[in-house]
């Protein structure tokens, strides 16, 4: 009787918290090169999943866009990067 409760248990639990824990993918817009984090798999065919690998949370798709070659240059979705350096006279 006490495995039935726990197991009805887990379950319910698992029905609550696996909606909530989001996948994270970055991915580029093929018509303006822009790099940009979304929550969702993408099913268009105007943007393309860049390396084909899901985040657990934003912070680590953030953090690994940063060192992803083709979206150095145009990213969207994450925190500024700060003021842009004016070269020395």
């Amino acid at each position: 009787m006490k495995a039935k409760l726990l197991a009805a248990t887990v379950v319910v639990v698992g029905a609550f918290t696996t909606p909530a824990l989001a996948d994270f993918w970055i991915v580029q817009d093929s018509s303006t090169k822009h790099c940009s984090i979304v929550e969702q798999r993408p099913t268009t065919t105007t943007t393309t999943i860049v390396g084909n690998r899901e985040f657990k949370t934003r912070a680590e798709a953030d953090s690994h866009m940063k060192t992803v070659e083709v979206c150095r240059e145009s990213t969207t979705g994450g925190p500024a990067t700060g003021p842009a350096r004016v070269p020395a006279r």
